[in-house]
């Protein structure tokens, strides 16, 4: 199991950068927009600049949905490789067989 505080913190980065996504797209909008001057796409990245790094959505960790596991993530089971194997073996997972020999 995750430490229970990278899982919260995790959790706060989704909702920032769920809040914060609109304003963010418009603002990266603005700075790419060559039709505007130099200035005004300047002002775009100061104010992209003042927005919370955690608003970002690339400073959010996939995380297993069951233990919180950072790594060996399957992003179509949204859990870990330990977690998919331990409900696989209880017979959890629809369509799911674990082999053995």
């Amino acid at each position: 199991m995750a430490k229970k505080s990278a899982v919260e913190n995790n959790k706060r980065k989704e909702k920032l950068v769920k809040s914060l996504a609109g304003r963010r797209a418009r603002l990266k909008a603005r700075t790419k927009d060559e039709s505007l001057t130099a200035e005004e796409r300047f002002e775009a990245h100061l104010k992209l600049a003042e927005l919370p790094r955690n608003s970002a959505a690339n400073r959010i960790r996939n995380r297993c949905e069951v233990s919180g596991r950072p790594r060996a993530y399957y992003r179509k089971l949204k859990m870990s490789r330990i977690a998919l194997r331990e409900l696989g073996s209880r017979g959890l997972v629809p369509g799911l067989v674990k082999s053995s020999w």
